[in-house]
């Protein structure tokens, strides 16, 4: 018992380290940055993890294949590597595919084989028209990861790369060249498991298309989440409960096409006590999505960062028992969202705008739309980009 006193609370100061660690940077202008920044915010908040899982997203990172879909598959069978490129050609017109460049990291254990595949649907080898191009990665992805070959496709997206492993995020950075990587949005994580294996396909982001997330805290309803969505066609496969989330995004915002704000209300939705005291139109709503998505509301302590072509948003249960702090950079036109204040003032010692966001409430950064430097007239608003209608915003508990 002493022993494990003594790894929990290494420097006798009450305090127990086995919360994840997340960070997002986004340039609403479309500005590219180099990795050194949000490499810098994370490697801040080593503590948060133990050495079993951390990784990065990073959008707008292959302009030379916009066009393409960036498929990063993780080889834990190197035999397998044969097959799963015969059935990406067979599916797929092939325009370019390497091994993901890395190098050599001290204490990284075991690193897989990872290739990325530059891929473009083709309609000759589909038997005919594919009507949804994304529906059809998607489904190709699924069979990849569900077929027991030791690969698993981990990133899908257009113009998106993620890069993940078991070590701290100092050691996977190094270990890709993250330095050496420019995009618009980043977003990191270091990872402290507490009921799910370390591995390299279990570090996070956790990624669908373009989508990618990074999580803190605990989906106590995974089961209940992924029995839906595996009834919509998602299968997990990476051993951790974050996987149902980055599906659920893909499922409600692409598929659904529900808003941002309108999705929040769906994985963080009110109370029903709240629900109870609104007006006639927004209990209608509101208990609307609760009876049609109640499989997707995500139970337990969470913050996220969910990430996508053009759109960042933080996050957080409706209690808020995981932390978020949201801030905005000298110039405003760089969104910052992490678990600590401490990183960010690291990485942009000048901020225009620093500010806790309500819990169940999303922070929305959007590409091309200024971000609000200056504090909202009433406390709900905490979004912005397109007008919320006034069928969604809030109401007040009196």
């Amino acid at each position: 018992m002493a022993h494990i006193t003594s790894y929990e609370n290494k420097y006798g100061d009450d305090k127990v380290y086995d919360a994840c660690g997340l960070i997002g940077v986004m340039d609403v202008t479309g500005q590219s940055f180099s990795g050194h920044d949000i490499i810098t915010g994370i490697d801040n908040m080593e503590e948060r993890g133990n050495g079993l899982g951390a990784g990065f997203a990073v959008y707008g990172c292959y302009p030379e294949h916009t066009d393409c879909y960036a498929f990063h598959v993780m080889y834990t069978e190197r035999d397998s590597k044969a097959q799963v490129e015969s059935f990406l050609r067979n599916h797929f017109i092939l325009v370019h595919d390497e091994e993901v460049p890395h190098w050599s990291v001290l204490d990284l254990p075991n690193p897989p084989l990872i290739w990325r595949y530059f891929l473009q649907p083709d309609e000759s080898k589909a038997g005919g028209l594919i009507e949804d191009e994304a529906e059809y990665v998607v489904g190709k992805v699924m069979e990849v990861n569900t077929a027991g070959q030791g690969a698993y496709i981990y990133s899908s997206g257009k113009n998106t790369g993620v890069f993940k492993g078991v070590g701290h995020p100092a050691q996977i950075a190094q270990y890709f060249g993250l330095e050496a990587y420019s995009g618009y949005l980043w977003t990191a994580h270091t990872r402290f498991p507490t009921n799910t294996p370390g591995w390299w396909g279990g570090a996070h982001p956790f990624s669908i298309l373009d989508w990618t997330v990074v999580h803190n805290g605990e989906v106590s309803s995974y089961g209940t989440n992924r029995r839906y969505l595996e009834m919509q066609g998602y299968h997990c496969t990476m051993q951790t409960d974050t996987e149902v989330m980055a599906y659920a995004a893909d499922s409600l915002m692409r598929r659904h096409k529900l808003p941002v704000e309108i999705a929040a209300k769906v994985m963080a939705p009110p109370l029903w006590a709240e629900i109870e005291r609104m007006s006639p139109e927004d209990r209608r709503l509101y208990g609307t999505l609760r009876r049609v998505y109640g499989s997707l509301l995500i139970n337990g302590p969470f913050t996220v960062i969910i990430a996508r072509q053009g759109e960042m948003i933080g996050l957080t249960d409706r209690i808020r028992l995981r932390p978020l702090m949201a801030a905005i950079g000298s110039g405003g036109h760089r969104l910052y969202l992490s678990s600590e204040e401490a990183p960010v003032r690291l990485i942009s010692p000048e901020l225009e705008r620093v500010w806790t966001p309500l819990g169940g409430e999303p922070i929305v950064g959007r590409l091309g739309v200024p971000l609000p430097v200056e504090a909202p007239r009433t406390p709900d608003a905490a979004t912005w980009g397109v007008a919320t209608p006034s069928w969604c915003e809030p109401v007040p508990v009196t």
